[in-house]
């Protein structure tokens, strides 16, 4: 299916002309709001500039699937010394504020967040279509949402800025607000999304892909599960079943170009693998993970840089016989990767990523993987509402057999051949309920999001220093505030710690 460009514009400056053509583009983590919005051209080029964040290296080209990196599943690898250093600095718990990947991380949510703000604050205001108004809405609170949920994990308490910043303003050094909020808001974004979005089946050739129902009802539930609220999770996640999203009968094709936006797809960030952009700028088509996690100094991939090598602990805390292992990574005797026979010795762990890598049949070099990344699965939705369940007392009923309609836990574990959970107190459950999404979910950043949520954080300091990671503190579990951002802006305050 082709991808939906969403590439054409990203902060912009809107023409008034007669051509309604859109003018030079301002810096991209800039704040500038002349515009003028006139016609639905206008809104559509307005929304798809609010999905074009998502692509780059700040959000989920890079950093969001880093933070496996930190959560434990995984080291850099890379090219050792200073290549990578700001992710070996997260992973290591000696992160300091002048980190350029927590800059990122601040960064990258903002120009999306100023995008969206824009839309929401216009096209109510543009003579169009009303049901194309009412989608074009939809997904701005769709993706505003989305990018406060990121910053809002990463740092906790954040500014609220809801409508578009000009010079008419006089607040440009907003402080940071309680994080409750935040959250105030994305529930609220969330829930108009819902009533405004259409259903997935309703997108058709370049609109494949776009925000949906489907995305916004599942988005929902992971806030209300981030937030505890687990009597709120299940009927959200119920709903998501009744719209007929399904798991792929194969794992691996959650992750094959060739089958993107599939039935198991809630959300998905769009690559098109086109070379028109530089692969390092902010506007670039091509997915950077297969380049980046190939086996380094290999032909196995086009690129091959050698990041996100998994740890030996995380390849033992496999279950004999998941068939996700052989999907998702690389290791000496395993399947060969189209006709490549892997050597341990490629890997500073033994270990590479499998489960992202695009064979140079799809993507010939560096810059052209068109590989999509996951932000939302449904096998993620099962595993939320089987944790929702035990949450609130009903264990048996998140350890229903697989072949039950109502399965929730057992229908991840038999897509990925293992035998059905039964009889498991609600202790026992809850462990092997974030077991399963630690495997199932693995290197597609959520394992860090995981272990700050359970028990207030302490969950994730336990496995950590199980691990070794032993200097890791409460402080840790937000990153600091990047120190030129509150040299610029003195209302910013420090999370504690730093």
């Amino acid at each position: 299916m082709k991808p939906i460009n969403y590439i054409t514009f990203s902060l912009l400056i809107f023409s008034i002309s007669s051509c309604k053509k859109y003018l030079d583009k301002v810096p991209l983590d800039s704040i500038n709001t002349s515009n003028s919005f006139q016609t639905a051209d206008d809104a559509i080029n307005a929304v798809n500039a609010a999905y074009q964040p998502l692509q780059r290296p700040k959000l989920y080209n890079l950093r969001m699937w880093t933070s496996d990196i930190m959560a434990g599943n995984s080291v850099v690898g890379a090219g050792g010394g200073t290549d990578g250093i700001e992710t070996v600095e997260e992973a290591n718990f000696t992160t300091d504020p002048s980190n350029t990947g927590v800059l990122d991380l601040w960064r990258g949510p903002w120009p999306g967040i100023l995008s969206c703000n824009l839309v929401i604050q216009n096209v109510p205001n543009i003579k169009m279509d009303e049901t194309l108004r009412n989608r074009i809405l939809g997904e701005a609170k769709f993706l505003r949402a989305n990018y406060y949920f990121i910053l809002v994990r990463y740092f906790g308490d954040v500014p609220l800025i809801t409508t578009p910043q000009s010079t008419k303003d006089t607040n440009y050094y907003p402080s940071r607000v309680n994080k409750q909020k935040i959250y105030d808001l994305m529930v609220q974004d969330l829930k108009d999304a819902i009533n405004l979005l259409p259903t997935r089946n309703t997108y058709t050739g370049a609109d494949v892909g776009r925000a949906s129902k489907g995305s916004a009802v599942g988005l929902l539930a992971k806030i209300y599960l981030t937030l505890g609220d687990y009597a709120d999770v299940i009927p959200l996640c119920q709903q998501v079943t009744s719209m007929g999203y399904s798991l792929n009968a194969n794992y691996a094709d959650n992750f094959n170009p060739a089958d993107k936006n599939g039935p198991e797809s809630l959300f998905e960030v769009q690559f098109s693998g086109q070379t028109t952009y530089g692969f390092f700028d902010d506007l670039n088509q091509a997915s950077w993970t297969s380049t980046f996690m190939g086996p380094r100094n290999t032909t196995f991939v086009g690129g091959a840089y050698g990041w996100n090598q998994p740890t030996q602990e995380f390849v033992d805390s496999y279950e004999p016989g998941d068939k996700r292992k052989d999907q998702t990574i690389l290791y000496q005797g395993c399947p060969d990767f189209y006709g490549n026979v892997y050597s341990g010795t490629y890997s500073t762990t033994g270990y590479n990523v499998r489960k992202f890598l695009v064979p140079t049949s799809v993507s010939p070099q560096y810059n052209t993987s068109n590989e999509d990344f996951p932000v939302l699965r449904y096998a993620d939705v099962l595993l939320m509402q089987a944790e929702a369940l035990n949450e609130t007392g009903k264990t048996a009923e998140a350890q229903l057999p697989s072949t039950d309609a109502n399965a929730t836990l057992n229908k991840v574990r038999a897509r990925a051949g293992l035998p059905d959970v039964t009889g498991l107190n609600q202790s026992a459950l809850r462990d092997k309920i974030l077991h399963e999404r630690r495997i199932e979910l693995a290197f597609e950043g959520d394992r860090w999001f995981d272990l700050i949520r359970v028990n207030n954080g302490q969950y994730g300091l336990n496995f950590l220093h199980s691990i070794g990671k032993t200097n890791a503190t409460t402080k840790n579990l937000l990153l600091p505030i990047p120190q030129v951002e509150i040299d610029a802006n003195p209302n910013l305050k420090q999370n504690p710690g730093y």
